[in-house]
């Protein structure tokens, strides 16, 4: 089987194609891949890390206010399709597959344009402006939620779930004591992304001296471009800050109350393992879609948020103390996580290429 991949910009959209990926070469023996992205977004580094043979774009995402950029970005566009059909003639796919982001717009147009068979996946609940206009021009649509049909034809759609949550599933846990936490106390982790938040960094000084002399720990990962700032505060006894934790799922296994944004990959985690949440959705990113990503879970009574512009330390310890202690609430959060989830997504998602590539 030969594979075309193309996803960029973000983790939320890259791991869930590098699982996509793993799941292709976990089945077919004969595989063939070839990763489309950008030539200056993070996916440049990431996959070819993996071994994977790599082939970058020139193109941008648009902006509100650059007109020029814009301009000169429509002819880009036009650069970057004509490569995909020379990329595409040569490489003969069998299959090309879009996970998001504006690069994977020419990569898909120009397979439409070759009548090869396609399929995209959409990891938000209010999906993405590349993958609207796409959704006429390919073949199947993977979707991470059941909400995201109404964006789509119908026709077209498979709800699969999102296949960063196979994954987590996988990662050995993390033990509370290896980091210096008890073994007994209730834990919260608090993290804002792998880079961290500076405006909720400053909302969250609040919280944590407000968890002085409570009954539960607090793990709160900073970003690393935030950490030696913060630490120039002082914080209660049970309260411990580190700057970044590599395999955060494996520690999610010990954790009893995540405070987190609602990125999709992070969604597609907490559903997959079942972690009581509250969300902080970005208020920064396309679409405000992190805020409808929570506001899936929060509708399913699967997990609870608070706006950014309403966060403060006090209804944050509230809201927490709602939860943490009331074991209704907890069991409620999980039985509806389970309703959601959706933890054999990657290979949902195969079943779905073999249909297509029969």
């Amino acid at each position: 089987m030969k594979v075309i991949v193309s996803a960029g910009g973000t983790g939320g959209h890259i791991y869930p194609a590098l699982a996509i990926i793993n799941k292709l070469k976990e089945k077919e023996k004969n595989l063939e891949v070839l990763y489309i992205g950008t030539h200056n977004r993070m996916e440049k580094d990431i996959v070819p890390e993996r071994n994977i043979p790599y082939e970058s774009l020139e193109i941008y995402g648009f902006s509100k206010r650059d007109m020029l950029r814009n301009i000169k970005n429509l002819s880009l566009i036009h650069q970057a399709t004509k490569k995909c059909l020379k990329i595409m003639t040569e490489f003969k796919p069998d299959l090309v597959i879009g996970v998001g982001g504006y690069v994977t717009y020419p990569v898909i147009k120009a397979a439409h344009k070759l009548h090869l068979k396609t399929l995209i996946h959409e990891q938000n609940s209010l999906p993405g402006k590349s993958n609207r206009f796409l959704a006429k021009k390919v073949d199947k649509i993977a979707l991470s939620f059941a909400s995201s049909k109404d964006y789509f034809p119908q026709n077209k759609c498979v709800v699969t779930g999102n296949p960063c949550a196979e994954n987590a599933l996988k990662v050995p846990p993390i033990s509370k004591t290896s980091l210096g936490l008890s073994a007994n106390k209730k834990l919260i982790v608090i993290v804002s992304g792998s880079l961290g938040s500076a405006t909720v960094n400053m909302k969250m000084q609040d919280f944590l001296k407000q968890c002085q002399n409570k009954p539960f720990e607090v793990l709160y990962i900073t970003g690393k471009d935030y950490y030696n700032e913060f630490t120039k505060n002082t914080y209660p006894k049970n309260v411990k800050v580190i700057p970044y934790l590599d395999n955060l799922p494996g520690l999610l296994k010990n954790t009893d109350l995540l405070i987190t944004r609602a990125g999709a990959s992070t969604i597609s985690e907490i559903i997959a393992l079942g972690i009581p949440s509250i969300f902080i959705p970005s208020p920064y990113v396309a679409n405000n879609h992190q805020y409808y990503n929570a506001l899936e879970l929060k509708k399913h009574y699967a997990a609870d948020l608070i706006e950014e512009k309403n966060l403060t330390g006090t209804n944050l310890l509230e809201k927490v103390e709602e939860i943490l202690y009331n074991e209704n609430a907890i069991k409620l959060m999980k039985e509806n996580l389970s309703k959601m989830s959706n933890n054999d997504s990657a290979e949902k998602i195969y079943k779905v290429i073999k249909e297509l590539t029969k």
